[in-house]
């Protein structure tokens, strides 16, 4: 049995150690999808209310939010704070319960090259200082990075190793104006193709089971993500939870998540088209606490990647 191309095969035969990515989420980011720029109220499925606080590591910075446009940042130093205690707080523990040796920093929640630059340099920087880490991963949406920015990363790319994640979810410009997602899809294919000119490291965000999308609309996706040079992926399942615009078209009837059968099969076809060279990030995701709705099975991760792995078993597959 052949384990897919994991990202953390791609991290260890790169470094030569157990390379682990320590999600940060500093206060004052957010989205232009939810500040109004774009947008309001965020994509359909986001519970905002979720990238309030980092995991309980720091004290969240209240009604301090930063944009493009932002002339000033009074709390840059209590953000650089807030990347330092939540380093080594995570990195310390994945040390010691896993055996982490070397670390990218993983700038996770809300969208994190949406702030001025002398911002995100300063953040950036501060996380590269620290010991034992050889990279970034810089969670985004492609309405929100400057070309100054991506000059920045491409530099720092010539002795780091820089990521960014860009959230693909749909080609279709219909789906994306359904989950509210306030950019379309050439936008998103226009600053991958940019990232990967500049010789970057791209993930991209699939979610299967959107609104009103087929399995053969889910498939393009794919292709269409592959085709535009993705050198990672994490795949996701659509789940509903309380407090989003989501939740009350599935209350009302309007909105039916995908059935396990169904996503297994578009993730195990997704996975066979996938070229060698595609790592994988992740496979599912969901949560297990009251503010899920459906579906039951995004409940338990285990049982999950237990049904994951029967899929793949005739491919002679595991993750």
């Amino acid at each position: 049995m052949n384990q897919i191309y994991t990202f953390g095969n791609y991290l260890k035969s790169k470094f030569n150690s157990k390379v682990y990515k320590v999600g940060i989420n500093i206060s004052g980011f957010t989205c232009p999808n939810i500040d109004g720029t774009v947008a309001k109220g965020g994509c359909t499925f986001c519970e905002n209310d979720s990238f309030s606080a980092s995991s309980g590591e720091t004290k969240e910075l209240k009604g301090f939010h930063l944009n493009l446009t932002s002339k000033e940042n009074p709390n840059l130093q209590k953000q650089l704070e807030q990347l330092e205690y939540q380093f080594n707080a995570i990195s310390k523990r994945q040390a010691s319960e896993y055996g982490a040796e070397k670390f990218l920093v993983y700038f996770q929640s809300f969208t994190n090259t949406y702030a001025p630059f002398e911002t995100l340099k300063a953040l950036y920087d501060k996380a590269l200082s620290f010991e034992n880490v050889v990279g970034l991963s810089i969670g985004t949406r492609s309405d929100s990075i400057t070309e100054e920015t991506l000059e920045y990363l491409a530099e720092l790319n010539k002795y780091k190793e820089i990521w960014i994640e860009f959230g693909i979810q749909s080609v279709y410009d219909e789906t994306l104006e359904k989950i509210n997602r306030g950019h379309s899809s050439d936008n998103v294919k226009e600053w991958i193709l940019k990232s990967k000119q500049k010789g970057l490291n791209v993930c991209g965000h699939l979610i299967f089971g959107l609104p009103d999308e087929t399995k053969e609309m889910m498939l393009e996706t794919s292709k269409a993500a592959y085709a535009w040079g993705i050198d990672s992926v994490k795949y996701h399942p659509l789940y509903v939870v309380k407090k989003t615009s989501l939740a009350n078209d599935f209350i009302k009837g309007k909105f039916n998540p995908i059935s396990e059968d169904d996503y297994l099969d578009v993730l195990i076809k997704s996975i066979k088209m996938k070229p060698d060279n595609v790592s994988v990030q992740r496979v599912t995701a969901g949560i297990n606490d009251s503010s899920l709705l459906s579906p039951d099975w995004c409940r338990d991760k285990n049982i999950q990647i237990k049904n994951i792995n029967r899929a793949l078993k005739p491919l002679n597959l595991k993750y």
